[in-house]
């Protein structure tokens, strides 16, 4: 049973953004500082990447644990509306799965980071995220 009124859930709900999450942001002043350039939301690409980083020929899709189904910690199955929300994430799953299927046809490398590696991170463990992440654009330069 949800515990907030309709009104409640909708309004919550309703301030979910899709662009400039904190996730988002906490991986871009990283990379960012660390040198890196990268243009957000390019929508000649498919799936409008979070990060995409052309002189590497690579993007970073920054997904959220609840909307892309993440088995960790951070994801439950809501109790309320179950078949609306699986269709729902289940089809984000399988346009996440499509997207970086297409983006890799295009030649294009693609790395997923995940809001729980950001979430409550004590600074060396996102330290070593950001290390990761680094690695990973250099890696075919």
């Amino acid at each position: 049973m949800d515990v907030l009124t309709p009104e409640q859930r909708r309004l919550n709900m309703s301030r979910i953004r899709g662009k400039d999450t904190s996730p988002e942001m906490i991986i871009r002043r990283a990379l960012h500082g660390r040198g890196f350039r990268y243009r957000l939301h390019d929508k000649r690409l498919p799936g409008k990447p979070d990060l995409v980083f052309p002189k590497y020929r690579a993007v970073l899709l920054i997904h959220g644990c609840f909307w892309h189904g993440h088995e960790c910690h951070r994801f439950k199955w809501p109790e309320t509306r179950r078949e609306f929300w699986q269709r729902k994430i289940c089809g984000n799953k399988a346009r996440d799965k499509k997207t970086q299927g297409n983006l890799r046809t295009l030649g294009w490398r693609s790395m997923v980071v995940w809001e729980c590696q950001l979430k409550n991170s004590q600074k060396p463990k996102l330290d070593q995220l950001i290390d990761k992440c680094a690695d990973f654009l250099m890696r075919a330069v």
